[in-house]
């Protein structure tokens, strides 16, 4: 089993592809234009009634991030880091945590929520990214 998400979270269904996704929002799922680092495999998610999609990611080198992971949303989504301080970028919330717990290549957590056309969107990367990259990812989600 890839060392992603457990299988059993309550609300989390797998889905076939994007496609899926896609149905699921009534819409096309909005993916990032910009490029990203090698990814091993890619899940798609039902979480409720959002879409996700995760990179994991190639961390096997020091210093490479390992997740990214962008939940899409007609409501509101909630922050998984209610305790990180926020700093506001535009209409972005960022949020980062150490998540003491994860392994090495997945410190720190930081997460991005905003709104985009009529979507509520999260984006959560894993391990040793930098703030200006995840921005400049999320301001490519098309």
């Amino acid at each position: 089993m890839p060392r992603g998400r457990p299988c059993t979270l309550l609300g989390v269904e797998p889905l076939e592809g994007i496609a899926a996704a896609d149905a699921l929002l009534g819409r096309a799922f909005p993916l990032p234009s910009a490029p990203l680092p090698l990814t091993r495999w890619t899940e798609v998610h039902a979480v409720g009634e959002a879409a996700e999609v995760e990179w994991n990611l190639d961390d096997s080198r020091a210093g490479a991030p390992g997740r990214l992971a962008l939940l899409v949303s007609a409501r509101a989504v909630p922050t998984q880091l209610a305790d990180g301080p926020v700093s506001l970028h535009g209409s972005v919330a960022l949020r980062s945590a150490p998540l003491a717990e994860a392994q090495e290549s997945l410190r720190p957590v930081t997460e991005l929520l905003w709104q985009a056309d009529g979507l509520h969107l999260r984006l959560t990367a894993q391990g040793p990214w930098e703030h200006e990259t995840l921005l400049s990812i999320a301001a490519g989600v098309r």
